[in-house]
This record gives structure tokens, C-alpha cells and sequence, in this order.
């Protein structure tokens, strides 16, 4: 079976020989991987879809730059600290935490389909981790996500009802929150200056006073509210636009050019008034 995965040979590391580089082996039922610590200069593997439990073996594989182990029995993505690793895939095993992921290189990390709950135990350490992905998961709380190089971030079909510990991703540009369990949109900050695309899809935001919370986004440019009861609002795509008005795209459709001036004469109109409001009760204060 390792013969038949081995391929991709290249020199090593030194150039004064050459040794295979890739190994894959998917659907073979492998419960036992220790034949591998002796492929030192393996780069790439693929071990999907068999029935591991342990990967200990792969701690003496130090020139590791990618690793999927998707659909086996792991509990746990906790590995010995390999110091070139920058892709992991351990989508659809049973793993329920995220602790014990220090891989400095780190920069894609997929946990889609697991059973997680936290992300508190998210190492502080993964300075290059640059897109995370933990949809599927059972996760309540953004709570531990504090990852400042971060720049993509999935965390659809979770439980999460609030948004905690967001000020840290300054750098994030992509946020998917669809399927959840979200009512308040509490959480966003203006240290999220890049934040360009947001989708909150299929979660309980039911007024127009939870999407004004979205001001905070300077960069905000597409977002998605379909299948929230707000998005049956008379007027929807227009109170959205009133509100967000550097939004270029609701529900992935572009606002168009008359939208946008129907908009702009809301808010004008909307912002008169507040200010005679404002004036009115000013005056009724000095004649009392």
C-alpha cells in the first residue's frame, strides 16, 4: 500500500539525493500509520477517508507542508508542532476542541463538520493562519477567535447566538454566519476595517435596528440577509440601503443607480428631522 501512494520524487532538502514527496492513501481503512515515520521527507499527504485515530506517527515528518485527514475517527486535532505546515484539512472527524494546533506556518485550517463547541482553546500562536473554517460545528459563541492575520472565516450552520471577541480580526475581508441562530447583531466593531463581504443568511434578525449595527464596518461592500424575517419587511432592499449606504451588494444583487437616489433622499429627509426634533426639544427646554 505505501508503494502504491508514494510519488512525486524530488530532491532533498540538502540536493545530494532525491526522495518521494507526496503520499496518498484514501478509503484503505488504515487504523495504523506508524510505517510512515520513516518517510522523513514527505511534504504532502493525504490519508481521507480511513479510520485513524491517532497521528502521532506524522510528528517526524518535519518538512510537512500539507496535510487532509478528512472522514476519519479523530477526537482531537492535536499534533506535534511541525515547523513548515501551512495546509490542514481534518473536516468530518469527531474532534470537539481546538486546542493543541501550534503549527507556526499554519495559514488554511479546516475543522468543517465536527463536533466543536469552543474555540477558546485556539492557539494565539498561529500568527500566518489566513482563512479558517469551522462550518458544521456546534459552536454558541465567536468567543477565542482572536487571530489578527485571519482574512476568511466560515462559520455557517453552527448555533451561534452571539458574537463575542471579534475586535482582534482587523484583517478579516470574509465573514459567513449563515444558519445560525443570531436575533442581535452586537459584536461588530470599527476595528473590522476590512471586512468587505458578510452573510448572515437564515438567522433571526428581525429589525432594521440590528442591521443599523452594521454601520460600525466602514468597508462593508456585500451582504447577504435572505431568509431572515427583517428581509420581509415592505421595502426591505431600500431601509437596508438607507441605512448602509457604502453597501453595494444586498442578497448578491447590485443596487442600482435610482435605489440608491430613492436612498439618499430618505436619509436626507430622515436626518432633517431628527435635527428639527433635536431643535424642538432644545427650544421647549430654554422656555420652560
Amino acid at each position: 500500500m505505501l508503494q502504491e501512494g508514494l510519488s512525486l520524487l524530488c530532491k532533498t532538502g540538502n540536493g545530494l539525493a532525491h526522495a518521494y514527496v507526496k503520499f496518498e492513501a484514501k478509503y484503505k481503512d488504515l487504523t495504523d500509520i506508524s510505517l510512515l515515520e520513516c518517510f522523513i521527507h514527505l511534504r504532502y499527504v493525504d490519508l481521507s477517508e480511513n479510520k485513524l485515530q491517532d497521528l502521532s506517527p506524522l510528528s517526524s515528518l518535519t518538512h510537512l507542508l500539507w496535510l487532509k485527514v478528512d472522514g476519519n475517527l479523530l477526537t482531537s486535532a492535536r499534533m506535534q508542532e511541525l515547523p513548515y505546515l501551512q495546509i490542514i484539512s481534518f473536516a468530518h472527524n469527531h474532534i470537539k476542541d481546538m486546542e493543541g494546533i501550534t503549527h507556526p506556518c499554519l495559514a488554511n485550517l479546516s475543522l468543517k463538520g465536527n463536533k466543536i463547541r469552543t474555540a477558546l482553546g485556539l492557539s494565539q500562536a498561529l500568527f500566518s493562519l489566513h482563512n479558517l473554517e469551522l462550518r458544521g460545528n456546534k459552536l454558541e459563541s465567536t468567543a477565542g477567535l482572536n487571530l489578527p492575520k485571519l482574512k476568511s472565516l466560515y462559520l455557517a450552520q453552527n448555533a451561534l447566538r452571539s458574537l463575542e471577541g471579534l475586535e482582534a480580526l482587523e484583517q478579516l475581508t470574509t465573514l459567513h454566519l449563515r444558519d445560525n441562530q443570531l436575533e442581535a447583531l452586537d459584536g461588530f466593531c470599527s476595528s473590522m476595517k476590512c471586512l468587505q463581504y458578510l452573510n448572515l443568511r437564515n438567522n433571526g434578525i428581525s429589525t432594521f435596528e440590528e442591521v443599523a449595527k452594521l454601520q460600525v464596518l466602514p468597508m462593508l461592500k456585500a451582504l447577504v440577509l435572505l431568509d431572515n424575517p427583517c428581509s420581509d419587511e415592505t421595502n426591505y432592499r431600500l431601509e437596508v440601503l438607507v441605512l448602509l449606504p457604502r453597501l453595494e451588494r444586498l442578497d448578491k444583487e447590485s443596487f442600482e443607480q435610482d435605489e440608491r437616489a430613492e436612498a439618499n433622499e430618505i436619509r436626507q429627509k430622515r436626518q432633517e428631522e431628527k435635527v428639527r426634533t433635536a431643535q424642538g426639544r432644545g427650544w421647549g427646554v430654554r422656555s420652560v
